[in-house]
């Protein structure tokens, strides 16, 4: 049994979670960053309690956390969905109070990992993920291993810059992939739009798209080509087997993804990208808390 705790921009998810993949409790609050990291870590381990309380002793405990971060120390970075955590230490806050092993892994390489062992991926040499909510991650398994780059670290597929005239992220780049595609950017370009509508959220966009409102119709079909541009650039690097994608704001893919595939379609004239399979998630929302506990079997068995 691995406790496993899901940590994103919006909320944080606290389960547990057994070898075969299957989700034996499940417990959420908001992520609230504001309130700052001791905070946030109080409620995961409230949560982390109540679940040994009801299904026992953990083996381990898995972290799946936005990045940077590093994975070995558990040290968070200066992560833009988490601003004032930088510095805080998750394996600390943890592993003396539950006496068992912890390990932490940037949310998106630990999404990939679930999704290549419980999910989508199963079989294939090459895969990528890509989680579009808050903001835009990604994680890539190369012969069977997931990738990382120099010092152990995460690359950052969400901040590839595609249109350098497009609006500023805070990583610096004017129009990374982030910037455009993620549902910040979806509920940022709908309110410069129509401000008279008000602030809105990506999946109250797309609600308003399935109604038939011209410019949720305009913002989702704007989602579709910034998408499919950044898949395009991936495929055309990697040449992935598959590459999926998950997140909160996949939810709605039904009016954007296939929007997204023509544009890779079209652009990937150099690779065979006809060969690469382009789907959703098929972990749905439990992908996040299956990566968590994916995270601590990869280092522990």
């Amino acid at each position: 049994m691995i406790g496993a705790v899901d940590i994103g921009g919006t909320k944080i998810a606290v389960g547990a979670v057994r070898e075969d993949g299957t989700v034996a409790h499940l417990s959420e609050c908001r992520t609230a960053p504001a309130l700052g990291f001791p905070d946030a870590m109080q409620r995961v381990r409230r949560m982390l309690h109540e679940v040994v309380d009801a299904c026992g002793d953990f083996d381990g405990i898995g972290i799946a956390c936005p990045g940077p971060l590093n994975p070995f120390t558990g040290i968070i970075g200066e992560v833009g969905t988490l601003p004032g955590w930088q510095g805080g230490n998750l394996v600390e806050e943890l592993d003396a109070e539950f006496r068992a092993p912890v390990a932490v892994e940037n949310d998106a390489d630990a999404a990939a990992l679930a999704e290549y062992v419980w999910g989508a991926a199963r079989g294939v040499d090459s895969f990528i993920y890509i989680t579009v909510s808050t903001g835009i991650g990604g994680g890539i398994i190369l012969g069977g291993q997931l990738y990382r780059g120099v010092a152990g670290s995460h690359p950052e597929l969400g901040h590839q810059t595609i249109d350098n005239s497009g609006p500023l992220c805070y990583c610096t780049a004017r129009g990374c992939w982030e910037s455009l595609a993620s549902g910040t950017a979806m509920a940022a370009w709908m309110c410069e739009r129509s401000p008279e509508s008000g602030p809105m959220s990506a999946a109250e966009i797309c609600e308003l798209a399935i109604k038939g409102d011209e410019s949720a119709l305009l913002a989702v079909k704007r989602e579709g080509y910034y998408l499919g541009l950044g898949m395009a650039n991936l495929v055309t690097l990697f040449t992935p087997d598959v590459l999926a994608l998950g997140g909160g704001v996949m939810r709605s893919s039904s009016l954007f993804l296939d929007d997204a595939v023509k544009v890779v379609r079209g652009l990937c004239t150099q690779v065979p990208a006809e060969k690469t399979r382009i789907n959703v998630s098929s972990l749905g929302s439990e992908a996040g808390l299956l990566g968590a506990a994916q995270a601590w079997l990869f280092r522990h068995r």
